[in-house]
């Protein structure tokens, strides 16, 4: 199975925060859509970044409050791990485990096209277990 295949499922939206935004910004935004990360970038196209909701509960310990007014740039993680849509999910599964990571941007020719997370993954894989055990059941019933 594919990145494809998730995305195809979960769409394609992406969320962004622009470098420049304040860590509260950020905060309310993460709040509003419910989610654990955000994508940050410049243009909306490109990564420039990660910003997650660890790395706000993380800032909030070492910056206190103080934290709430600087940038997104100063917090967010610069070395991002991506994916393409051709990524294999077990390699992505076995990645996200090693290095403890949650989301990956999924990039194809230096633009983002999408976001998919652990959950997404999770969800994915407990739908193609319930095919195959129904595929399984209606196999065993139409043999007696």
């Amino acid at each position: 199975m594919k990145v494809s295949n998730v995305l195809d499922v979960k769409g394609t939206d992406v969320f962004t925060v622009r470098p420049e935004e304040t860590i509260n910004t950020l905060s309310h935004r993460l709040r509003a859509l419910r989610v654990g990360a955000i994508i940050v970038s410049s243009d909306g196209s490109t990564v420039d970044g990660i910003i997650s909701e660890r790395d706000v509960a993380f800032g909030l310990a070492e910056h206190g409050a103080d934290l709430l007014g600087m940038k997104v740039s100063d917090l967010m993680t610069r070395s991002v791990v991506t994916c393409t849509r051709d990524s294999s999910i077990s390699d992505l599964m076995k990645q996200m485990t090693q290095r403890r990571i949650r989301h990956l941007p999924v990039v194809e020719n230096g633009k983002l096209v999408g976001v998919i997370s652990i959950g997404d993954i999770v969800k994915h894989r407990l739908a193609e277990m319930q095919t195959e055990a129904d595929v399984m059941r209606d196999y065993a019933i139409a043999r007696h």
